[in-house]
C-alpha cells in the first residue's frame, strides 16, 4: 500500500498522479504499485512540487511495517533505536539565522521557579 499527501501543489501533479494511484480526498492519493513505479512517482512528487509540501508512505518489511519520506515538511522522519519518528521542530528553538544564545529568566522569578525551569547555576 501507498500513500503520497500532497499540500500547496500544482494541479498538474495532482493529475499525474491519479494515473497511477487514487485520489480519495484532495491531495491524498493511495495505491499499491511496484516499488520501482513508487520511486518514480516520488520523484516527479519531489520534481513538480513547487512551493508544496509532500509526504509518502508506504508498507516495507521492517518492524512497524512501513516508513515514509517528506518533501518540504518542517517535520522529518528521525530514527530512533530501529524504529522511524517523526521529529517537530521546536518552537521556542531560536529561528533560522538568529545566533543561539543561553535563555535566561525573566526578571522577578523566584529561585525555586529558576531552579525548577533552568536547573541549578
Amino acid at each position: 500500500m501507498t500513500v503520497i499527501v500532497l499540500t500547496n501543489c500544482p494541479a498538474g501533479l495532482r493529475g499525474f498522479l491519479t494515473r497511477w494511484l487514487l485520489e480519495i480526498s484532495a491531495g491524498v492519493f493511495v495505491g499499491n504499485p511496484s516499488a520501482r513505479i513508487r520511486d518514480v512517482l516520488w520523484e516527479e512528487v519531489q520534481q513538480y512540487a513547487g512551493q508544496g509540501r509532500a509526504l509518502l508512505a508506504h508498507t516495507t518489511n521492517n518492524e512497524q511495517g512501513f516508513t515514509f519520506r517528506t518533501h518540504d515538511h518542517a517535520w522529518h522522519p528521525a530514527d530512533h533505536e530501529g524504529v522511524t519518528l517523526i521529529r517537530r521542530p521546536d518552537p521556542n528553538a531560536p529561528s533560522r539565522g538568529t545566533p543561539t544564545t543561553e535563555q535566561s529568566p525573566p526578571p522577578g522569578w523566584s529561585r525555586a521557579a529558576k531552579r525548577r525551569r533552568f536547573g541549578r547555576r
